[in-house]
Formats: C-alpha cells, sequence, structure tokens
C-alpha cells in the first residue's frame, strides 16, 4: 500500500483504528479504507510488536464493526472525533 497521507492523517487513522469505539466503516467513511485495507496501514506503520497488540485488541472488540455493535450504541464519533482540526496525537 502506498501511503498517501499526510503525517497529521496518518496519525488520525492510526488513533481511530486504537479507539474502540470507532467503528473501521468511519474510517472508510472518512479516508476511504475498508478494514483489510486499516490491517496493512496499520502493519506499514506500527512496530511488529505493537501491531500485534493491536491486531489482538481489534479481534476481541465487538465495536469496531457496526454490524455487530449493540443496538444501544447510536452515534457515529465521539465528541473529539471531528473531520479536520484534531491535534491529538496517540504516536
Amino acid at each position: 500500500m502506498k501511503n498517501k497521507f499526510s503525517e497529521e492523517d496518518t496519525d488520525r487513522i492510526i488513533e481511530m483504528a486504537w479507539e474502540d469505539r470507532t467503528p473501521f466503516e468511519a474510517i472508510y467513511h472518512q479516508f476511504g479504507l475498508r478494514e483489510d485495507d486499516v490491517k496493512n496501514f496499520m502493519k506499514t506503520q506500527l512496530k511488529f510488536s505493537s501491531y500485534r497488540l493491536w491486531r489482538k485488541r481489534v479481534e476481541n472488540c465487538k465495536t469496531k464493526h457496526a454490524v455487530k455493535r449493540s443496538s444501544g450504541i447510536n452515534r457515529f464519533k465521539c465528541t473529539r472525533q471531528r473531520l479536520t482540526g484534531n491535534k491529538i496525537s496517540k504516536r
């Protein structure tokens, strides 16, 4: 996968991928990356040990897939998640 994202976008994708409440559908809506693309992206951006931890976490997280979410979760994004201007970095 060719990295076509700015450093700010890369940081935001990584942050969204680590967040339990952000579904892959939200990442696709904002950046055009499907679940497999996010997995490949994370593999290229993280250390291997960090990638393994992330994959283990995602596999056991029902909220990362909109279809598996309970009906009580009806929001698309957290209050801090914006389309632009988010300065928080977890990298």
